[in-house]
């Protein structure tokens, strides 16, 4: 189930999905210069990242993504963010800043996130 809020001064969509068993809560803010992305599955945020889509310098477009703050040892947490700015950079410019508080790193968890953001997109 998704709830777009607009009362609120950042549009913003809040949902629960099923992930392998676990709840996870994704919230997705648009901010005038950035989206924020929580998605969470112990009830805080987690590692937060940052994600960007480098300067047209060529033909194919190039992405940043660093991690700000907690786990940098986990590349999965970096492919999801990767490929949320991906999609995120088809409808615009604006940066992608990623938290996500997971019990589970695995590759289907992380693609159903990738799936429900995309999913109820705000760009």
């Amino acid at each position: 189930m998704s709830v777009l809020e607009q009362n609120f001064p950042v549009v913003q969509k809040k949902l629960s999905v099923d992930l392998k068993g676990n709840k996870t809560d994704i919230i997705i803010c648009s901010y005038d210069d950035h989206f924020l992305v929580i998605a969470t599955q112990i009830g805080t945020m987690g590692t937060i990242l940052h994600a960007r889509k480098d300067a047209d310098i060529s033909v194919h477009p190039t992405f940043s993504v660093s991690v700000i703050f907690g786990k940098r040892d986990e590349p999965m947490l970096v492919a999801c963010a990767r490929q949320l700015i991906e999609h995120i950079s088809s409808g615009t410019s604006q940066p992608l800043v990623l938290s996500l508080g997971l019990k589970d790193h695995s590759a289907e968890t992380l693609k159903g996130i990738v799936s429900a953001v995309t999913e109820n997109r705000l760009w």
